[in-house]
Protein backbone atom coordinates (compact mmCIF):
# COMPACT_ATOMS: atom_id res chain seq x y z
CA UNK A 1 0.00 0.00 0.00
CA UNK A 2 3.12 2.10 -0.02
CA UNK A 3 5.97 2.99 -1.48
CA UNK A 4 7.90 1.76 1.00
CA UNK A 5 5.93 -1.82 2.05
CA UNK A 6 8.05 -5.16 1.51
CA UNK A 7 5.13 -6.73 0.87
CA UNK A 8 1.87 -6.85 -1.94
CA UNK A 9 -1.33 -7.55 -1.01
CA UNK A 10 -3.41 -10.42 -2.18
CA UNK A 11 -7.40 -9.76 -1.89
CA UNK A 12 -9.92 -12.45 -2.19
CA UNK A 13 -11.78 -13.34 -5.39
CA UNK A 14 -14.77 -14.34 -4.69
CA UNK A 15 -17.83 -15.00 -6.60
CA UNK A 16 -19.57 -15.29 -2.72
CA UNK A 17 -18.52 -14.45 0.74
CA UNK A 18 -16.87 -17.35 2.12
CA UNK A 19 -17.96 -17.54 6.03
CA UNK A 20 -14.93 -18.99 8.05
CA UNK A 21 -16.01 -20.90 11.18
CA UNK A 22 -13.97 -21.02 14.62
CA UNK A 23 -11.22 -23.88 14.16
CA UNK A 24 -11.90 -23.85 10.85
CA UNK A 25 -9.63 -23.28 7.32
CA UNK A 26 -9.99 -22.47 4.30
CA UNK A 27 -8.13 -22.11 0.93
CA UNK A 28 -9.11 -18.83 -0.68
CA UNK A 29 -8.48 -17.84 -4.01
CA UNK A 30 -6.92 -14.73 -5.24
CA UNK A 31 -7.38 -14.82 -8.86
CA UNK A 32 -3.54 -14.11 -9.26
CA UNK A 33 -0.84 -16.43 -11.36
CA UNK A 34 2.74 -14.95 -10.94
CA UNK A 35 5.92 -16.29 -12.91
CA UNK A 36 9.05 -15.85 -11.19
CA UNK A 37 12.47 -15.73 -12.04
CA UNK A 38 14.56 -18.40 -11.17
CA UNK A 39 16.69 -18.06 -8.43
CA UNK A 40 13.50 -16.43 -6.55
CA UNK A 41 10.56 -17.65 -4.69
CA UNK A 42 7.48 -15.68 -2.94
CA UNK A 43 6.07 -15.86 0.32
CA UNK A 44 2.66 -15.68 1.50
CA UNK A 45 2.48 -13.93 4.66
CA UNK A 46 -0.27 -13.10 7.42
CA UNK A 47 -1.39 -9.82 7.59
CA UNK A 48 -1.52 -8.25 11.19
CA UNK A 49 -4.79 -6.28 11.08
CA UNK A 50 -6.31 -9.65 10.41
CA UNK A 51 -4.42 -11.74 13.13
CA UNK A 52 -4.94 -9.32 15.67
CA UNK A 53 -8.29 -7.50 15.37
CA UNK A 54 -10.16 -11.17 14.11
CA UNK A 55 -7.47 -13.86 14.85
CA UNK A 56 -7.64 -15.14 11.10
CA UNK A 57 -4.37 -15.71 9.97
CA UNK A 58 -2.54 -17.55 7.31
CA UNK A 59 -2.03 -21.37 8.07
CA UNK A 60 0.97 -22.65 7.06
CA UNK A 61 2.96 -18.80 7.36
CA UNK A 62 4.80 -18.17 5.25
CA UNK A 63 3.97 -20.45 2.38
CA UNK A 64 6.13 -20.92 -0.26
CA UNK A 65 5.39 -20.31 -4.10
CA UNK A 66 8.35 -21.73 -6.33
CA UNK A 67 9.85 -20.07 -9.54
CA UNK A 68 8.27 -23.45 -11.40
CA UNK A 69 4.70 -22.63 -9.85
CA UNK A 70 2.60 -21.36 -12.19
CA UNK A 71 -1.22 -22.24 -10.76
CA UNK A 72 -3.33 -19.77 -8.89
CA UNK A 73 -2.27 -18.52 -5.50
CA UNK A 74 -4.63 -19.64 -2.87
CA UNK A 75 -4.28 -18.37 0.64
CA UNK A 76 -4.79 -20.36 3.51
CA UNK A 77 -6.66 -18.82 6.29
CA UNK A 78 -7.58 -20.29 9.49
CA UNK A 79 -10.07 -18.41 12.08
CA UNK A 80 -8.34 -18.64 15.48
CA UNK A 81 -10.79 -16.30 16.95
CA UNK A 82 -14.21 -16.96 18.66
CA UNK A 83 -16.28 -15.53 16.17
CA UNK A 84 -17.18 -16.67 12.53
CA UNK A 85 -15.40 -14.35 10.08
CA UNK A 86 -16.93 -13.78 6.60
CA UNK A 87 -14.41 -13.13 3.30
CA UNK A 88 -15.30 -11.03 0.97
CA UNK A 89 -14.35 -10.52 -2.94
CA UNK A 90 -11.48 -8.19 -2.49
CA UNK A 91 -10.84 -8.32 0.85
CA UNK A 92 -7.43 -7.99 1.89
CA UNK A 93 -6.20 -11.30 2.97
CA UNK A 94 -2.02 -11.93 2.96
CA UNK A 95 1.02 -10.21 1.55
CA UNK A 96 3.05 -11.26 -1.46
CA UNK A 97 6.65 -11.00 -0.59
CA UNK A 98 8.93 -11.92 -3.27
CA UNK A 99 12.84 -12.85 -2.45
CA UNK A 100 15.80 -14.64 -3.59
CA UNK A 101 16.88 -17.93 -3.26
CA UNK A 102 20.04 -19.10 -1.76
CA UNK A 103 21.28 -22.32 -3.40
CA UNK A 104 22.10 -25.27 -1.28
CA UNK A 105 23.33 -28.98 -1.69
CA UNK A 106 23.00 -31.45 1.43
CA UNK A 107 25.27 -33.83 1.86
CA UNK A 108 24.57 -37.28 3.72
CA UNK A 109 27.07 -37.67 6.98
CA UNK A 110 27.90 -40.39 10.04
CA UNK A 111 28.31 -38.34 12.20
CA UNK A 112 28.01 -34.08 12.72
CA UNK A 113 31.41 -31.92 12.62
CA UNK A 114 32.81 -30.27 15.59
CA UNK A 115 30.90 -26.72 15.14
CA UNK A 116 33.63 -23.73 14.61
CA UNK A 117 33.66 -21.74 17.91
CA UNK A 118 33.38 -18.01 17.76
CA UNK A 119 32.93 -14.98 19.47
CA UNK A 120 29.78 -14.81 21.89
CA UNK A 121 27.75 -18.13 23.78
CA UNK A 122 28.47 -21.48 22.92
CA UNK A 123 25.27 -23.35 21.17
CA UNK A 124 24.66 -26.98 21.07
CA UNK A 125 21.37 -28.89 20.09
CA UNK A 126 19.59 -27.64 22.63
CA UNK A 127 16.94 -25.61 20.40
CA UNK A 128 13.30 -24.24 21.08
CA UNK A 129 13.92 -21.86 23.63
CA UNK A 130 17.36 -23.04 25.09
CA UNK A 131 19.07 -19.57 24.85
CA UNK A 132 17.03 -17.73 27.50
CA UNK A 133 12.99 -16.15 27.89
Amino acid sequence: MTGHAAGHDLVACLDAPLRIEPGKRVAVPTGLAIALPPGHEAQVRPRSGLAWKHGVTVLNAPGTIDADYRGEIRVLLINHGDAPFTVAHGDRIAQLVVAEVVPVQFEAARALPEPERTAGPERGDGGFGSTGR
